[in-house]
């Protein structure tokens, strides 16, 4: 028997010994609240009593109260097990694993499954270990999915670093590791099939591996219906998850495969109001689906919670609380296979959300391990903050660039025209899906220009890696921007500098604000910087402020955005950030140039 089995053993014992000798007690009791069972989907009066790490017993507690047990009454409020965000990505939200835990634990989620897809692309394994290592320092459950591929589309745009099968055994072997990320490199089943079968065979190999160690294996399969979701679904091993379900006919055929359906509800992408219509309106079961976030940003985290919001949106679309609540709790824990996760019962880990108001969600104490470390929204422990390592706050390899590497220019033969016809990425609110446009554009001396009348700007992508020294040019329509221009290296997946602007001459002054901070986000106006915000770690991240300072600098950000620059978009950094993610319909921008998603291949921008 080896050590981590025999100290198992021994926690079991231990737990025996309490509940069957008369002189031994509990820890811990929660005394007289309504139990919110998510087996049975049941509330009633419970006590709970806990030893240790672990829960003891649901029910009457009165005997295992000895004289240095601590009791807490909880008559009147509602004992949960802590919530699950079963995907999201710290980068997203620009802080570390650490700040971003001292903003959401006080909330309720007591476990984490993050995706460091982001750290991945630009960094590599390295990156992706100082996240992992990150993680081994803090009270509460937080595991990986990391990717088997990146970038996710080889060929149309460039990573830092080409993640492959190569480091499955490294990386599926940590303990932390929960198993492999969102499979995007075959989301575009036909394109990637018919064009890049490699791919397929790369991830089928990382699958393999992963199932046959005991990892899970999770989909990213927007937009999927029949023979191509079926392939998709068996590429990850035949039981994925699926992220990207946006309407309510894509959700009824995955929850019918078996797909565990993460309904995603973050800060600019929300779908869980459209994906529950499949359960409100057809009555199919609820089992498989997942509340998530995704990808949230600090602001929206300090202001209104975690996952206690999103279950209270759940609620309020006409999901009977506890079923809500089992959309964070015993659902996900089926899903990824854990055994002391996601429900109260003998023996289970005691995280735990005492819940005042159950409609609105409110969270009124927090337990991870058995030990209280939140109360009326406020944190009652100290997690020291975390330095990240330097060797991960120099990714950006490229010089200042200038404003002609920017210019989008006619051809030679058109450069006396007036006038030149552009493709347009077209912005769609609140989803990384995006449209598609054409439209006339004034060119002088051969360069074509902006134009705010109709709201179509340049949009472009610097690769930042030193591997390519590309840049993507397109142009932007309906991101509602005045004046002045927006730069920052975050830009899904690959992380190269995207940038927007109403002038070129204010986005050759945000590149290269981004690239003298070493990553982070820049707006300009009038060549002079109207806000910024430096992000070293990988150029994603920071570990210089803590969450609740990004979070005021971010909303700062926000307000500066719309203020000085007019942009009317919610969030503008996060959708800026989505318009180079190759592998969400319809049309993207990477390094590479202007990607017509669904034919896996770069198109002209200028149409001649």
């Amino acid at each position: 028997m080896d050590a981590l089995n025999i100290k198992e053993a021994l926690q079991w014992r231990k737990l025996i010994d309490t509940l069957l000798d008369k002189n031994q007690f509990a820890d811990l009791v929660l005394q007289g609240g309504c139990f919110i069972n998510v087996i049975t989907r049941e509330l009633y009066e419970a006590d709970i009593a806990v030893k240790g790490e672990h829960v003891l017993l649901v029910g009457d507690a009165e005997e295992l109260i000895g004289p240095s047990t601590k009791v807490e009454n909880v008559s009147g409020k509602f004992v949960s097990p802590g919530f699950i965000d079963s995907h999201m990505h710290f980068e997203s939200a620009v802080l570390t694993v650490t700040e971003f835990s001292k903003l959401s634990l006080p909330t309720g989620t007591t476990t984490l499954i993050a995706d460091p897809h982001e750290i991945g692309n630009v960094l590599g394994v390295k990156g992706m270990q100082a996240m992992i290592e990150e993680a081994t320092t803090l009270p509460h459950q937080v595991f990986y999915t990391v990717p088997c591929l990146t970038p996710d589309a080889p060929g149309l745009e460039t990573a830092g670093y080409d993640v492959t099968s190569k480091d499955m055994k490294t990386l599926l072997n940590d303990p932390y590791v929960q198993g492999i990320g969102e499979t995007q490199g075959f989301s575009n089943v036909n394109p990637v099939y018919q064009h890049a079968s490699e791919l397929i065979d790369d991830q089928l190999a990382s699958v393999s591996y992963a199932k046959s160690i005991g990892k899970t294996v999770e989909g990213n399969a927007p937009a999927l219906f029949g023979k191509e979701l079926a392939a998709h679904i068996i590429s990850g091993g035949t039981h994925i998850s699926c992220h990207e379900t946006t309407t309510k006919e894509e959700m009824i055929e995955k929850l019918r495969y078996g797909v565990s359906v993460f309904m995603r509800e973050g800060s600019s992408q929300r779908n869980m109001a459209e994906c529950i219509r499949a359960i409100t309106e057809e009555g199919l079961d609820s089992r498989r689906a997942i509340l998530v976030s995704d990808d949230m940003v600090p602001e929206d985290l300090l202001k209104d919670g975690h996952m206690n919001d999103i279950v209270k949106r759940t609620i309020a679309q006409g999901i009977d609380p506890v079923e809500a609540i089992q959309m964070v709790t015993i659902n996900p824990a089926t899903h990824f296979g854990f055994q002391d996760l996601g429900v109260l019962a003998p023996g289970k880990r005691a995280d735990i959300a005492v819940i005042s108001d159950l409609e609105q969600m409110t969270i009124d104490q927090v337990y991870v391990g058995g030990k209280k470390i939140a109360e009326n929204g406020e944190l009652t422990i100290d997690i020291p903050s975390y330095t990240y390592p330097e060797t991960v706050k120099q990714s950006i390899k490229r010089e200042p660039v200038k404003e002609e590497d920017l210019h989008i220019n006619v051809s030679d033969r058109n450069r006396t025209h007036s006038h030149a016809t552009v493709r347009a990425i077209k912005a769609i609110p609140d989803q990384n899906l995006t449209g598609t446009g054409e439209f006339k554009l004034n060119v002088t001396n051969g360069i074509v220009q902006p134009c705010l009348k109709q709201d179509v700007l340049p949009l472009m992508v610097v690769e930042r890696h030193g591997r390519s020294g590309k840049i993507g040019k397109t142009f932007l329509h309906g991101f509602q921007l005045q004046s002045g221009a927006i730069a920052e290296s975050v830009a899904h997946d690959t992380h190269n500098i995207i940038v927007t602007g109403t002038n070129y001459e204010d986005m050759v002054t945000a590149v290269n604000r981004v690239i003298s901070m070493q990553g982070g986000i820049a707006m300009i106006k009038d060549g002079k910087v109207v806000g910024d915000l430096p992000l070293r770690i990988g150029g994603l991240m920071t570990d210089e402020f803590t969450g609740k300072e990004v979070s005021k600098k971010i909303a700062e950000l926000h307000s500066l955005a719309k203020e000085e620059l007019g942009c009317g978009f919610h969030v503008p950094f996060m959708h800026l950030s989505f318009w180079s993610l190759v592998t969400s319909p319809e049309w993207k921008i990477t390094d590479m140039g202007l990607i017509e998603v669904d034919k896996f291949k770069i198109i002209p921008t200028i149409i001649e």
